[in-house]
Formats: structure tokens, sequence, C-alpha cells
């Protein structure tokens, strides 16, 4: 075998690691720190982790040859137990790493110890906590140690043989927690038996338990140099076992948590148990024991002479074949012994002089091969590194079940091989043996194997299978016209598996071929199926349609996902076939535009119905126009049309009637065509809703005369509508008077009592005198003598009213003569002093500018004035400057125009006003007059100083925008220079 690929190597790590104190007697490992006993009865300790080593004389103070028998040291390699053997008898020690002598444990003196078990889960650099002890006499004991204390906490007896005495030469023990409490599980071996305790507790309390039950053992008679027990560990747990015995190797796994490991007085926690026969180790030649043992995770080392045979322990098949580098004093006595470090993971031998070094290089590569060659696939899938491996692991298993025509079980396995063997390959293999069912799983399981990423080979992969899913339904169905019965659960379940295919795929398969694949197999169940899945609706609906399946259909037009528009084009096939569903199904769809409906409201409206059956189109337009407030002409027009066609027009009425857009801000209050309304309701002969049409559209004559063919006492209603024009109401009234006197077919006596009834009920609109042309030119007066009695005093009164109005208006204007001949007369008295408001000069100066004064007349030389019951004077051209420049501008312009007018008239304009002022002087006014009355409503309407003119200027700034130049003008600016700034003494 290639070097570079052995498992097993060694390597010397010491060549006189005795240091001359004696020969190698015995040697134990733990956490890369190796313990020796010599035949001088020294203790060496070599610690290879922090480098260094130390030696030990044990024989001290003891009489004769002194020899170590054997040593021990726990995993953590802190804690050592050694017995010394020599003419004194026997002594055993205990020595802790950092101490510089051991300690003689008395309680055990004059006992040959030969195997310790040590607390793996518990023990600790500090402490050994419960240590049991093997001697050469049959005697279990347990120890504990306190590093602090210096010396042993106790040590207790736990355990005799007593059947079969025999020495404990190994010793195990393994911990686990249950429920708060510690389950102990010890193996002990001796030349031929194997024995197990466990139980709950205390150490001292398991082994007290078996005074009274049997101790669990097996035996295996035989002669062997030295019976070793070893656990292999991983993680600080046992894992499994070997027992070097007489009879062979006796080996199996572990399982301290197994359930049956718990039951009471059943130490079976040992799983897979077999026995190596030494036989199978020596290729037909007397087989030879091995002399020492050490277990590895797949192997056993076994020394046989003076070489150490490594044995696969699942094959049980010898793999490699160790030699050591001995001096030549050593080989006569041969290697002495193999021992193991668990925590540090390797494997060592030594003779009388050397310690070697047996290295583990990755053990477990090639197990998948040992396990494949004893078709033990799990295991050997478990232990495989890489793709390749496990390929072939798949292999042998596809091929086998091929083979033996488990074609199902090998599509499996075939699907999932990726490298060393083609899809094409496969696919040929099934095609070949006609196999459809088998191919088809390999194709399936391959689709489950395929990384996403592969998009085309998944698509392609998918529609095969799809095929042969068809291929396979078809199939069963044709077997089942022989034989239905038989084949129909088949058929039942592939159909089913078939369904859940084209959910989980139906994202890789393409669309359009899938397609064309189930309508070729006329599979119209599974395209409907796979056109839902895929969101194409319209094809769904359309099936559901053609089966009349209407709540399916809706179903599907009621999901989220389906395009609004789908509503609209299988509404007029929907509603003949389930029209209760189909409005119900509309009533509760949001977003649904009911213009778009009309042409299957239309197609349902035109087919007969029965008188008792619900009008499923008027129920829906009652519900737009209602609930929803739909505003739309083509709705409400439809809803009438739907009324009008009705035999009762009682909803006709209500829904003329119903203002459905009041209270909206410039809105109508109908939304359908009146012009339409009115054209369908002649022709539907719904002369009410006509009328009412016709009021609506303030056609009030047409009303009126239409109403009167159907019910007079409409007309009259009609006719008392009109409220805010006088004569078309009387005329209104009039055409009421007429009808119905020319249908009154009474006497003629009682026909003008009903004519004068008649009158009374206009309220006094009508009088005799308008209908009597009605009358025929025979009838007789007398029969009209009250009426037109009582109408000649209603005219008298109304004379006589008159009169009174005319006399009250004679009156009133006398008065107003008198007043204006009054007005002539007053007169104001002015101080000498007064002064004008605005200019603050006096009123009564002579001389002056009279520029602006001309066209008014002047006392003297004093220049013209006004002056106001309040008592406020004004020059006139004063009183025009403050007016014009306290209005608008457009009211300023007018007074300036008027001034302008008035001044180009001149001098010959102006009349003496001192004279009195008589009526024909009222009657025949000047235009100067006519501009100066103007102009003074302009002015002097009001004082300026106390009217609203006044009040007005209350709101305008104190500072005007044109006087910012005078504001700028009082701002004070520093000086540059302050300097030259001069200081002015004001006096106070």
């Amino acid at each position: 075998m290639d070097q570079s690929r052995q498992v097993f190597t060694v390597d010397l790590l010491e060549r006189y690691a005795s240091k001359g104190r004696g020969v190698i007697t015995c040697m134990a490992a733990g956490n890369d720190v190796i313990l020796l006993g010599t035949s001088k009865g020294w203790l060496i300790r070599h610690d290879f982790g922090a480098g260094g080593s130390s030696d030990f004389d044990l024989s001290s103070g003891r009489p004769g040859d002194q020899s170590i028998h054997r040593v021990f040291v726990d995993p953590g390699g802190s804690h050592c137990i050694a017995t010394v053997i020599g003419g004194g008898g026997a002594e055993t020690f205990y020595m802790h790493a950092k101490w510089s002598k051991p300690r003689v444990l008395g309680r055990l003196k004059g006992l040959i110890v030969n195997a310790v078990a040590w607390n793996r889960q518990l023990i600790t650099e500090a402490s050994t906590k419960e240590v049991i002890i093997g001697t050469d006499n049959g005697q279990l004991f347990e120890m504990a140690v306190d590093e602090k204390d210096k010396r042993e906490k106790y040590i207790k007896f736990l355990f005799e043989l007593k059947e079969l005495p025999e020495a404990f030469m190994a010793l195990q023990m393994e911990t686990a927690s249950l429920s708060n409490v510690t389950r102990y599980y010890v193996m002990a071996v001796t030349p031929t038996r194997l024995y197990s305790f466990t139980g709950i507790g205390l150490l001292e309390t398991v082994f007290a338990s078996y005074l009274e039950r049997a101790v669990h053992f097996m035996e295996l008679p035989g002669e062997i140099p030295n019976s070793e027990l070893h656990f292999f560990i991983k993680q600080r747990r046992a894992m499994h076992f070997a027992w070097l015995s007489g009879a062979g190797i006796y080996h199996g796994g572990l399982n301290f948590g197994a359930q049956h490991s718990y039951i009471n007085g059943d130490e079976n926690f040992v799983e897979n148990k077999a026995l190596l026969d030494y036989s199978k180790l020596s290729d037909g030649v007397d087989a030879v024991k091995p002399s020492s043992m050490a277990v590895s995770e797949f192997h056993f080392l076994l020394l046989i002479g003076n070489k150490v045979k490594v044995v696969n322990r699942i094959s049980e098949q010898i793999i490699e074949e160790l030699q050591f580098d001995q001096t030549s004093e050593s080989v006569s006595s041969g290697v002495i012994g193999l021992c193991s470090d668990a925590t540090a993971g390797l494997f060592y031998a030594y003779d009388q002089n050397s310690i070697f070094q047996v290295s583990v290089n990755d053990e477990g590569r090639d197990m998948w091969k040992v396990y494949l060659d004893m078709k033990e696939y799990a295991a050997a899938l478990a232990n495989c590194r890489d793709p390749l491996q496990r390929d072939q692991v798949y292999l042998v298993q596809a091929d086998a079940a091929f083979t033996s025509r488990d074609f199902l079980r090998a599509a499996s396995f075939y699907a999932k091989i990726n490298y060393i063997l083609s899809f094409e390959e496969v696919t040929l293999k099934f095609i070949s043996v006609g196999e459809q069912d088998a191919l088809r799983t390999f194709l399936l399981r391959k689709l489950d194997n395929l990384a996403k990423d592969d998009k085309c080979q998944i698509t392609m992969i998918s529609t095969w299978a799809t095929e042969l899913y068809l291929d396979k339904i078809n199939r069963l169905l044709l077997e089942e016209d022989n034989a239905l019965d038989k084949h129909s659960s088949e058929y039942q379940s592939i159909n089913q598996e078939f369904r859940a295919f084209l959910g989980d795929c139906k994202d890789v398969l393409d669309e359009a071929t899938t397609m064309r694949l189930l309508e070729s197999y006329g599979r119209v169940e599974e395209l409907v199926y796979f056109a839902s899945l895929k969101e194409q609706y319209e094809i769904v609906i359309h099936h559901y349609v053609q089966q009349g399946e209407t709540k399916k259909a809706l179903e599907v037009l009621q999901k989220p996902a389906v395009p609004i528009d789908l509503q609209y084009k299988f509404a007029p096939d929907l509603i003949v076939l389930d029209a209760y569903e189909t409005v119900e199904s509309w009533m509760t769809t949001k977003n649904l535009n009911p213009r778009k409906l009309i042409p299957a409201m239309m197609r349902y409206s035109s087919e007969p119905h029965a008188k008792n059956e619900t009008h499923e189109v008027i129920k829906y337009l009652e519900f737009c126009v209602h609930c929803l407030h739909n505003e739309d002409p083509g709705v409400h027009n439809l809803l009438l049309s739907l009324y009008a066609k009705q035999e009762d027009d009682d909803a006709l009425l209500r829904f003329l009637q119903c203002k459905f857009g009041k209270g909206r801000e410039n809105g109508p209050d109908f939304f359908y065509d009146p012009k339409y309304a009115l054209r369908l309701c002649l022709k539907e002969k719904r002369m009410r809703a006509c009328v009412h049409i016709y009021s609506m559209m303030s056609m009030h004559e047409e009303a009126v005369a239409l109403a009167l063919q159907v019910d007079p006492e409409l007309a009259m209603a009609e006719a008392d509508k009109v409220e805010d024009d006088e004569d078309l109401r009387k005329k209104l009234w009039l055409m009421v008077a007429k009808h119905v006197i020319e249908q009154e077919k009474g006497t003629k006596r009682e026909n003008i009592r009903k004519a004068i009834a008649f009158l009374k009920e206009t309220d006094g609109l009508l009088k005799i005198e308008d209908i009597l042309p009605f009358f025929p030119d025979f009838a007789l007066i007398d029969d009209f003598k009250e009426a037109i009695c009582s109408s000649l005093e209603d005219y008298n009164n109304q004379i006589e009213q008159l009169k009174e109005e005319m006399n009250d208006a004679t009156h009133g204007a006398d008065n107003i003569r008198n007043d204006i001949s009054a007005l002539a007369q007053r007169y104001a008295v002015i101080d000498r002093d007064e002064e004008c408001g605005v200019c603050k000069r006096k009123i009564l100066i002579v001389g002056g500018d009279y520029r602006m004064s001309r066209g008014y007349t002047s006392v003297g030389q004093m220049a013209p004035f006004y002056v106001f019951p309040c008592g406020h004077a004004f020059h006139v051209h004063c009183l025009i400057a403050h007016v014009t420049f306290s209005v608008n501008e457009t009211q300023a312009e007018y007074i300036l125009d008027l001034q302008k007018q008035l001044t180009l008239l001149g001098d010959g304009a102006r009349k003496d006003m001192n004279g009195g002022i008589t009526e024909d002087s009222i009657t025949s006014m000047t235009p100067a007059d006519k501009l100066r009355s103007q102009l003074d409503d302009a002015i002097a309407s009001e004082c300026p100083f106390c009217g609203e003119l006044m009040i007005r200027q209350i709101s305008l700034p104190f500072i005007l925008s044109e006087e910012a130049q005078l504001v700028n003008s009082w701002e004070i600016k520093p000086q540059n220079n302050l300097a030259n700034m001069r200081t002015l003494s004001l006096p106070v």
C-alpha cells in the first residue's frame, strides 16, 4: 500500500524514554501526557503538550526490587494512579500533575490494582469525582481525590466476584443524566467474562443493588495473554466498545440513551454486537491471539508479535500492518503493548526502551466503500465525502433494483445520480424495457434534484412528464372499459397525482405547449385546472359557461386577480343561464360599471318573463340608482324604459318623481333624458307619466291638455302648479274650465251650477265673464243671475277702492306743491365771521377768484357758497375740490365733468335765484339748471364733515402714497464724519 495513502502510520516518539531507570513495564496516556512505569519502581511523566518530563521513585523506602505493575492516567492528564509490586507486597499510589511526590493509598495496601475507570463526564483537574478501581482478587472499590486536600476523600468497597472469583483486568464507566439524577453504566472484564452494571443514584447504591439481583455478564472462555476492554470516545462520549477475549474480539455499539437501558435490572445498553474470530487474522495458519489492542472509530489495532495489524471493524478485514523501528536489544523482547490517548486522538506502542506514536490519517475516507461492499447503503451514503462517491452508491443501488425488476425503486436511485451516468442513458434503459411508469418516476425525481437555475432542462423534463401522465391516464381509461372496478381507484389516484404535478410545475411548464398537450389528449377538466393555475381565467369561465355551471363561473369572476373586463364579456351568457345568481354577484362586486352591463341587461329584458317573476335587471338597476347613487343617463334611461313596459305604472311614477340629484350644487334633479322618457311614455301610453314629464319640462299647457284626457282632477293639480305667472295660470284654468263645461252632459241649469262651483275652486282667479263664452248663445241669463250679481258687486267694490286711491293721490300732490313753495322760502343765517370748512377763509369775503364758481349765482361781490343744516359752510370751489379728493376716481371725473359743462354755458345761463320758484319754473328748467342740480346732488347731498364721506375716511392711511417723498425728507441719516458734527444747544 502506498505510504501516502496509509490510514495509520508509525513514528518513533522517544528512543530512551525510561531514562535508564529500568525497562518499561507499563504505559498510559491522556491529553498529550504519557506516564511510564519501569522495572525499578520509577514513574516517568512525559508532557508533550507543555514540554518537559519528570520522574518519581515509588520504590523509595521499600525493601527489595520494586516494579511498576500498572499505571493509569485520566483523559485530562492530571490524575495518575500507579501500583508497585515488590518484596514487601503491592502498594498503590495517587499523584496529581501539580504534586511533587505521590501519595500512598493506604486502604488499597496489599491489593494489586489491574483496572481503573474514570468518570469522563464529571472529572476535572481539581477533582477526580468518582473513580472505580478493580483489583486482582475480583474486588471493586470507589475512590475520590480532591487536589486541594492532598489526600483521598474516601475509598469505599463496592463489589466482589464470588460466583467465579477472577481478577478484574479492565474497567470502563459512562454516565448519563436522567431527570436530574445520574445513571451509571459500568463494564468490567475478567479473563473470561464481560460484566455489565447499571443503576441510578450513588455508585455505592448501584452496586449494592446487585446483592439482590444477578449480575449481567457475557462469558467467552479461552486463554488470552491480556484481557482488555476499550471504549472509543468521541466528544467525551463512548460510542462503541471492544473486548479482547480468549475467543475473539467481542465488540458492539453503545447506546446509553436507549429506552431499554433504563428498564430496572436490564443492563443491555449494547447494540449491534459481533465477535471477530482470530482465525480471520492468520490467513489459514494457526490463529495467533493478540497481546494488546487499541480501538479507533472504524478499526482495531491488534498487537501480534512485533507487528500491529489494523483490522476494519465493519468489514473485519486487515487493511494494514505496521512495523516498528526497534533497537537491537529491544527486538528480542518485542513490543510490549498498545495504549490510546482519546483526548489527543493518538495511539502509542512501547517496548522496553522506546515509545512509538501511531497516527491516524483520515481513517473514514474509504468507509463508504466498505459499507457499499457490505450493501449497507445508508451507512455508505453517510460516510461519502463528495458527490461522486454518493453517485457510485446510488448507481449500485439502482442497478441492483433494476436487475431485480424493481423499476420504480431503481428510478428513484437513478434520479439521484448527477455525474457518473447521463440522463439519456437512464431514460433509454427504461424505454428499452417499456417501463413508462418507472420513466415517469425517474423524471419526477430528477426534477426534485435539479437546481432552480436549470430552467431549460426543468421545462423539458416537466413537459415530458406531463405527456407520460396523460398517456398513463388514457391507458387506464382504456383498461377501465374492460375492468372498471379494478382500475378506477388507480385512475383516481393517478389523476390526483397529475393535478398535484401541474400545481407544482405550473411556473416551469410552457403554457402554450402544455395546453396543446392537454387539448390533444382530450383532458378538458385538466386543461381548465391548468388554465386556472396560470390565471387564464377566460378559458376557465368559458368552460363553465359551456357546461352551464353559473355558480362556478361567478366564483372565478369574484377572484381579485380576474380582470374586470371578463365580467362584461361573459355577462350576457351568465344572466341568461342564471339571472338571480348573476345579479347577486354583480351587486357584491366592487368597481363594476353598470353602463357596460347594459347589453347583457337588454338581452335579459328582451326575453319573456312570468308575471310573478322578479325582474332581476330592474332589481340590479334599482340597486345602482338608489344604493350606489349611479348618475349614468344610460342606466337611468334603461330603468325608466323597463318601468314603462310594466303593467302597473306606480313604479314609473315614483321613479319620475324621485329627485336623484337633489342637494347637489349646480346639478340636475334627474339624470334620465326627459325627451326620451316622453317619447317612450307616449309610445307605451303612460299618460300620467307624460303629464309629469310635460310639467317637469315647464310645458304646462301640454301637460294640462293631456291631463284633461286622463283625469280633470290631475289637470287642475297641474294648472295649480304655476305660481309665478298669473296670466299662464289663468290660461290653464280656462282650459280646464272649458273642458269641464263642454264635458258636462246634465241639464242646463245643473251644468251652470257645476260651472259656478268650479269658479269657486279657482280662488277668484276666474270670473263669470271668463267662462260665459264657453256656454251656448241661447243660454238664459236668468241662470247666471247670482253669479253676475256677485261679479258686479266685486267690480263695484274695486271702483270704490280706486276712487279712494285717487283721492289719496290728489291730497299727496297738493302736499308736495306746498313743500316746494316752502322750500323756495327757506333760508339760513350766516355769521359775518363764518369760515369756510376747507380753506378757513371767511365765507362772506368780498372779491376773490370766481373762476371756479362760474355758472353759480353770486351775491354782490361775494363768492358762491353752500350752507348745510348742520351749520358747516363751504365755498363752492372749496367743496368741489374737497369732495373730488375724497371720492373714487370715477365719481371725481363725473363731478369735474359737470362743473366743466356748467362753466362752458357761461353767465348767459344763470338765472336769478332770489325769486320764488313757481310751478312753471319747475316744469321749464334750462340745461344749466339741470347741470347745476346734478352737481348739487353730487357734492352737496350731505355735509362732507358730518356725512358718510367722513366715515369712509376712517379707513384711509395717515400718510398717503403720494406723500412718500415728503416722509423721506424727514428721515434722519447718519453722518460719516462724526468729528464734524455740531452740537446745537436748544433753549429750554
